[in-house]
């Protein structure tokens, strides 16, 4: 029996010949993410930091279209940066590697301030 509320997703990936550089691949989709050039990778593909930030961003982007279409409101478009930041000197945990700080900005067309703020708290009840 299949759970129509559960989601599984799946990803891989694999070193290749060049240090730092990571062969990942979802569903048919491949892509390369490299590792910062200041853990001496090659840093010239999207990080896994840059990767991380750009999913939740992307979260951000197709909920808020989903919650927006459910809530009947008129949403034309949206756009969200977010910004994180790392100091290894001052470390959130010393066992894992954690952002001391993100921060998200949303900027929405054809909604109300109101109707934007709502949208923004549905969204991180999520």
């Amino acid at each position: 029996m299949t759970d129509a509320n559960i989601r599984r997703y799946e990803a891989h990936a694999a070193s290749t010949d060049t240090f730092g550089r990571v062969m990942c691949s979802v569903r048919d989709h491949h892509y390369v993410i490299d590792g910062p050039a200041q853990n001496g990778c090659p840093g010239e593909e999207v990080t896994p930091g840059e990767l991380f930030l750009s999913a939740v961003a992307s979260c951000g982007v197709e909920l808020l279209q989903v919650i927006a279409r459910s809530e009947g409101l008129p949403l034309q478009g949206i756009a969200v940066t977010i910004a994180g930041e790392m100091d290894r000197a001052r470390p959130v945990r010393a066992d894992v590697s954690l952002f001391n700080s993100v921060s998200l900005e949303f900027q929405m067309q054809g909604v109300t301030s109101h109707a934007a703020k709502v949208l923004v708290e549905k969204f991180k009840g999520r």
